[in-house]
This record gives structure tokens, C-alpha cells and sequence, in this order.
């Protein structure tokens, strides 16, 4: 019996610059932190190898010292760690993992496999790679798989990092392909994925681990890995997620349209804690004491947050008459008001929605201050 970790996509290096500097900064972290976890669930499950299926770095050009952490975060494992590079981090004459030789970086336990060529790991199993050698193939790389002789009846595991053809959708399946029923075609006992962010089961051999520490806001079963049983030579493996990553990313897009769901939406941000990245988009409509406990709740949750993103753009803000009475606001300010609550279904609906919430703002401090100075 042979037991393995899958994993892939470790993105390392990856920016995240659609965040505010300090979330980003963590976010780059947590990819680290989640090849340290993929080496203690190695380390503890005491598996006989770690198979990595491409993309282990986000791009060619990541630093010096990122290629270093990255190695050195694999330390917590001493058994065989299998690596092929994906279309981010190709095997191109001059790479990452060119780089990585020359610095002295990869441990003797770590097998960067840069050629299509069998690797027999430690007398257990064949391994058989597709490395990726330049970003884009149009060719199937796991093509040689079925070529290639039996070895002593040991398992057969096929490493690629690419799209099944026919499975996954058309804007993914341009490029970088593997044929559907590769594993029983080549008599694999087992191939794993990688090149999908998330788990995904293509057949009973065949599976993608998707990205250990979860990278967008997409609902694909990400941030885990794979831990894969086989009995010996022809056994159906089985096949075992396991959490891995430290964040939970969400993306919420709720339509406001009345005071209650606006309550809903301020009670689902209290629950919102330091492992969410959270995008939020909202449509409808609301009125500006909705809009103002809003914004009191956006703040709140994006002090707990690990990354809060809020678009709004999309929502109408339709003031109430006694919105509009609570400012106090009459003669020239109540009728631009007024203009701006119109003109909110226009070509500029967002500058006016702006304009409105901006005089608002402006009208409610006035009143606080002359509050504050009839009080003293």
C-alpha cells in the first residue's frame, strides 16, 4: 500500500493588489504558512511522498528570498516531495526553478521534475511527470504516459498540471489539455491535478487538489488538499480532502430593497471574524438612515476582517421625506437635495449618489455641531 499528498497551485509570490497593503501583506503570507500545514499533515499522516501538480510559483520573476521561504517551508516534511511547474512557473531555459538550483534552495529530498521522464520513488511507485516547459501547450503533455512500460507491478501516478478536455469550461479548456480518461488509458493507478483552484473528482483515478490556501472569490471546494490510499497496482484509490488553508474567502451580492434586509445584511456582518475575506456587492435600494447603519457595519466588520472589499456602486440611495426632513434642509439645499435623489436614474447616477450621500454628511455634522454648541 501507497499513501501520498496531492496538493497544487501554491501560487507562491502571488500579489494581492486589489487589497488594502496590510491584508495583502497576509494574504501573500498565508501561502507559506499553508505549505508548512501540507508538510505537518505529511509529517503526521506519514505519507510516502508529496506530489505538488504545478504552479508552485505565481510567476517567474518572485524574489530571492521568496524562492527560499518557499523551500524552506517545506522542511517539516523529510520524505520525497515530487514538483512539476505549471504554465505560472514553466520550465523555461531560464526559470524560477533555474534560479532555485543556482542558489542552492532545493533539498535532496525534493525532486523538481523539469523532463517527461519515469522517476521510480522509493521503490514504491512510478511516477510518471508532464511538466509544463512553456506557459501555453497546445499539445497533450501526458501523451507518453501510456507508452511507458510497467515497472516490477508497481502503482502507476501520472502528475500533469493542465485542462481535462470536455469537463471543465471552455474559457479554461483553450489551452494546456489532458485528455479525458488519460488514467485509464495509460493504466494509471492514480493522476493528479492540478491547474483548477478547487477539489474537483474528474473520475475515480483522476482528481484536481485545487489551491491549499484559497486565492479568489469563487465557490469551488478550494483551500485543501488531498490525501490518496492505494491498496497496490490496479486499486482504486481512495481518496480523502483535508482542510488546509487559513482563510475563508466569500463573496456576497445580496439586493436591498426594504429596512429589513438591511438588518439581515448588518447582522450577517456581525458574524464576520479575523479568517474572512469578504467581497461584497450590493444592488436595490435604500434610504440614507439604511445607507448610515450600513456604513457603521462596514467599518465595524472591516476592523474584524481579515480583507473587506465593498462595492456599492450599484446601490440607489432613495432618501425618505423624513430623511430629508431630519437634515433639515430647505430652500436651495432641500431642492438640490431633491435634484440629486433624480437624477439618480441617469448617466451619472453614481456622482450624484456621491453628491447626495456628500451633502448628507455635511448637513449631519452641521447639526451635530450646532447640537453640541446650544448643549454647551
Amino acid at each position: 500500500m501507497i499513501s501520498l499528498l496531492h496538493t497544487a497551485d501554491w501560487q507562491i509570490g502571488r500579489v494581492f493588489s486589489q487589497f488594502e497593503p496590510d491584508d495583502a501583506a497576509a494574504l501573500f503570507e498565508a501561502r507559506f504558512k499553508a505549505v508548512e500545514r501540507l508538510a505537518a499533515i505529511a509529517a503526521e499522516r506519514k505519507v510516502d511522498a508529496v506530489l505538488v501538480a504545478g504552479d508552485v510559483f505565481d510567476l517567474q520573476t518572485v524574489s530571492d528570498k521568496t524562492i527560499r521561504r518557499m523551500f524552506n517551508a517545506m522542511q517539516g516534511f523529510e520524505g520525497p516531495w515530487l514538483l512539476i511547474p505549471g504554465n505560472h512557473d514553466s520550465a523555461l531555459s531560464e526559470s524560477v526553478w533555474s534560479r532555485a538550483q543556482r542558489l542552492g534552495a532545493v533539498a535532496p529530498n525534493i525532486v523538481c521534475c523539469l523532463e517527461p521522464r519515469p522517476h521510480k520513488v522509493a521503490g514504491k511507485f512510478t511516477l510518471l511527470p508532464a511538466p509544463l516547459t512553456q506557459r501555453h501547450t497546445y499539445g497533450d503533455l501526458t501523451d507518453w504516459f501510456a507508452a511507458e512500460p510497467d515497472e516490477e507491478g508497481l502503482p502507476r501516478i501520472g502528475l500533469a498540471h493542465g485542462c481535462v478536455q470536455g469537463i471543465l469550461s471552455e474559457d479554461i479548456d483553450s489551452a494546456n489539455p489532458i485528455a479525458a480518461g488519460r488514467a485509464a488509458q495509460a493504466r494509471l493507478d492514480y493522476l493528479a491535478l492540478g491547474d483548477w483552484h478547487g477539489t474537483r473528482q474528474i473520475d475515480d483515478r483522476t482528481w484536481y487538489a485545487g489551491t491549499p490556501e484559497t486565492d479568489r472569490f469563487r465557490a469551488n471546494d478550494s483551500g485543501q488538499a488531498l490525501l490518496v490510499a492505494i491498496d497496490g497496482a490496479g486499486a482504486v484509490p481512495a481518496v480523502e480532502p483535508v482542510r488546509v488553508g487559513q482563510f475563508d474567502w466569500q463573496q456576497w451580492e445580496p439586493r436591498l430593497a426594504v429596512p429589513s434586509d438591511i438588518d439581515e445584511l448588518v447582522r450577517k456582518l456581525e458574524q464576520i471574524g479575523s479568517a474572512d475575506v469578504l467581497q461584497l456587492r450590493a444592488q436595490g435600494t435604500c434610504d440614507l438612515a439604511g445607507h448610515n447603519r450600513l456604513g457603521v457595519a462596514l467599518d465595524a466588520a472591516r476592523a474584524r476582517a481579515r480583507a473587506l472589499v465593498w462595492e456599492g456602486e450599484a446601490l440607489r440611495l432613495e432618501p425618505t421625506e423624513e430623511d430629508i426632513q431630519a437634515l433639515h434642509a430647505d430652500g436651495f439645499v432641500g431642492e438640490a437635495l431633491q435634484a440629486l435623489r433624480e437624477q439618480q436614474g441617469d448617466a451619472d447616477a453614481e456622482l450624484a449618489r456621491d453628491a447626495l450621500l456628500t451633502l448628507a454628511r455635511i448637513l449631519g455634522a452641521q447639526q451635530g455641531s450646532s447640537h453640541a454648541g446650544a448643549g454647551a
